[in-house]
């Protein structure tokens, strides 16, 4: 019997790629960094799932190191002050089903992203209540399948699923020995799966 299940964040629970774009656009006008065209959501969607300052360097791979961490930092600290105030885009059933699927399982988060970030995705979507702990990152510094092992541990789970979108989330599920459930309408595309969804109430009935 599943015990739990974990989520990734960007393009399983949510979009914020046009609030991050936005986000971008300001900070690198305030280092004076010229870009021949705007960040577009498209921009910041293709290195969605990356470690934040991982993302930052393959999309701007032309900035000095020193530079790109400045950037990675700022970029960082708005992403959350602009999501926090404008959010981002919850795919459908996620605000419905959270709470149908919380009363079953526990739910938890684990993402790349940066600290504060699951946070503020916690507050502004009003779900917070329905899950019980979350890893990322920017509180680590690990992998994800290293920050998906220490929920797990934490946690005693026994039999979670890990739900998520790229290639990244697949590994991170089979380096844990846990199945890995794709969701079809994210970012990202996988060479393998145990379970495929194209809807998020979906995962109702692999419990």
């Amino acid at each position: 019997m599943t015990d739990a299940l974990v989520f990734d964040l960007d393009g399983t629970l949510w979009d914020t790629c046009g609030t991050c774009a936005d986000a971008w656009n300001r900070v690198l006008a305030e280092l004076g960094i010229v870009r021949p065209t705007p960040v577009t959501p498209d921009d910041v969607r293709a290195v969605s799932g990356m470690p934040h300052y991982d993302g930052i360097r393959r999309a701007f791979p032309d900035l000095p190191a020193e530079q790109a961490l400045r950037l990675g930092e700022l970029t960082a600290e708005e992403d959350n002050r602009a999501i926090a105030e404008h959010g981002g885009a919850l795919y459908p059933g996620v605000r419905e089903h959270v709470p149908r699927l919380a009363a079953r399982v526990p739910l938890f988060i684990v993402s790349n992203c940066q600290r504060g970030y699951i946070e503020t995705f916690r507050a502004w979507s009003g779900l917070d209540t329905h899950f019980v702990d979350h890893e990322c990152w920017g509180n680590t510094g690990a992998s994800k399948a290293d920050n998906l092992r220490s929920i797990v541990a934490r946690h005693g789970l026994a039999h979670p699923l890990f739900v998520g979108d790229t290639e990244g989330d697949r590994a991170a599920a089979e380096a844990n020995g846990i199945p890995f459930v794709h969701v079809t309408y994210g970012f990202g595309t996988v060479e393998r799966w145990h379970h495929r969804i194209d809807r998020f109430e979906e995962l109702a009935t692999l419990l």
